[in-house]
């Protein structure tokens, strides 16, 4: 449901507001982007980006795992942040599992950006005031300034300088990320990408200057997956670019059938810093 968001959304040419009108935004310059039959927007800058986005096979393998449940604790650790009527922004959404859950949560509305159009296309079908948009994190969001009162970034691209920008007075930032502890018996049994150890302080450097943490919790307990998860779980991410399924089904054996697996996640909460004139 575009329509519930426009006015949070801006033009990514010149940054100026839009209207809506003939299934077309339009901005005050006189640029204009069309809506995909689907119901998203597609708000590239004029830069281009070096990154793959997720395939039809990696958003179906993602969306299989999230609804067995298994990262249920995540999501209702990263709804539980977000207050009533909030506005939501979810940047690098995927199948849009955590926002549509914060959402229904806080009974507020919010935006999916992904560079995926398939994940914009699946974030579009959500029940609820959610709004797609295909765009890049790296680059400046099309999103105005000072409007969104929960940032989310959960598993994906933190744009430190932009988040800050977007966010409303007394919003937040929540960042969810793995440990090197998150899911290390796969990563072991099939060379699955794993994470790096600096990982937590590569994220504190990056916020310094923007963003001071105020509550971080460790999110760690054991899931039992079968074979069949164990693929979906490798595959519903970058590691997807790099095994095939038939890659991971051949490691898997001699492997127990299910497999206890470790998720092993921080979930930091940031208020942007105040900007004081000196």
């Amino acid at each position: 449901m575009l329509s519930a968001v426009v006015d949070l959304l801006c033009c990514p040419v010149c940054r100026a507001p839009f209207e809506c009108a003939d299934r077309t935004l339009w901005c005050g310059q006189g640029h204009s982007f069309d809506l995909a039959r689907q119901g998203y927007v597609t708000l590239l800058g004029g830069a281009g980006n070096s990154f793959r986005s997720d395939t039809t096979e990696m958003l179906a393998a993602r969306t299989r795992f999230l609804d067995g449940g298994f990262f249920d604790p995540i999501m209702r650790a990263v709804s539980g942040e977000c207050p009533d009527d909030s506005t939501i922004l979810d940047i690098g959404a995927g199948t849009g599992h955590y926002l549509a859950a914060a959402v229904r949560h806080c009974g507020g509305r919010g935006v999916g950006v992904d560079l995926s159009k398939l994940a914009a296309r699946q974030i579009s079908r959500l029940e609820g005031r959610i709004g797609a948009v295909v765009a890049d994190g790296w680059q400046p969001f099309p999103i105005a300034d000072g409007v969104i009162d929960v940032a989310l970034s959960i598993f994906s691209p933190r744009n430190v300088a932009e988040f800050a920008r977007v966010l409303a007075p007394g919003g937040r930032l929540i960042v969810v990320s793995p440990t090197p502890r998150h899911l290390t018996e796969v990563v072991g049994a099939v060379s699955m990408i794993g994470v790096d150890k600096d990982k937590s302080v590569r994220i504190g450097n990056s916020m310094a200057g923007y963003f001071t943490r105020t509550e971080r919790s460790l999110l760690e307990y054991p899931i039992t997956l079968s074979h069949n998860q164990v693929v979906d779980v490798v595959l519903m991410g970058p590691s997807a670019f790099h095994l095939t399924e038939q890659d991971v089904t051949s490691r898997l054996t001699g492997h127990t059938d299910p497999m206890t697996v470790t998720v092993s996640v921080t979930a930091a909460v940031y208020q942007a810093e105040s900007v004081t004139d000196s």
